[in-house]
């Protein structure tokens, strides 16, 4: 079902963890041309706060509201995934269909493999792929489109031809100087490091030591978690831009 609700100056880039969508925040922030938010959803639950552009919100209906409040004065662009649930967000009908929506992808053996050296104790649902379906199946029945998707092995493949077709399909200029940047921690960054150190050391969209598919598939656990998600990561594949 269509909705007519009136479109706001948010850009959304849902992820599971670990499927390169900080490189892609990290080009947003190079372009300048509006705010970028760090994981504020992820980050109000697992901290209990977190800042939006100046303003502190303490739940998930905190966030919605500070990310259409710093919206009204300028466009914002944020970044999150999906290792955890967000009920307020799936409730919020206006959001999910004012908002633009758009989603990254990466072989879930891999994203396991990279997860699961972070985080040995690693669960099956935050590994995040049917949560990031979940949050693609709203979007699409709030606006009746199907949502923009980019696989994040484009976007290291022929970094330029992704970006365009993808800043195309949002309807924002393609800026192809943002595709360099100098190597850094950014700041935002900081209370999350260690998911964060390999982006901190590139200066662009590069490929680093890739694989990890040979141990999910060794062992028993990882290999059952890659099943379980594999599905979503299909569906999401299956509609993805063809840069």
């Amino acid at each position: 079902m269509g909705n007519t609700q009136e479109r706001i100056p948010v850009l959304a880039l849902w992820s599971a963890p670990r499927c390169r969508s900080t490189a892609f925040a990290r080009m947003m922030t190079e372009r300048g041309d509006r705010v970028v938010v760090h994981e504020p959803f992820s980050r109000v639950v697992d901290f209990g706060e977190v800042e939006v552009d100046g303003r502190v919100a303490r739940s998930e209906q905190d966030v919605l509201a500070a990310l259409g409040a710093v919206a009204a004065q300028k466009p914002v662009f944020f970044k999150d995934t999906t290792d955890f649930h967000y009920p307020a967000l799936l409730a919020d009908e206006t959001f999910l269909s004012a908002a633009t929506h758009t989603f990254i992808v990466r072989d879930p053996a891999e994203a396991i493999a990279s997860h699961h050296a972070l985080n040995p104790d690693l669960g099956r649902d935050e590994i995040g792929f049917a949560r990031l379906y979940e949050i693609f199946t709203a979007v699409q029945a709030a606006t009746g489109t199907t949502p923009v998707v980019i696989d994040s092995e484009d976007l290291l493949d022929r970094p330029a031809e992704t970006v365009r077709a993808y800043c195309s399909a949002v309807g924002i200029p393609f800026l192809p100087d943002a595709l360099r940047w100098e190597p850094s921690m950014r700041p935002e960054w900081q209370s999350t490091s260690k998911w964060h150190r390999s982006t901190s050391e590139t200066a662009g969209f590069t490929r680093g030591r890739n694989g990890g598919a040979e141990t999910v598939e060794a062992d028993p656990t990882l290999r059952a978690y890659r099943d379980y998600h594999l599905p979503y990561y299909e569906k999401l594949r299956a509609v993805a831009l063809r840069p």
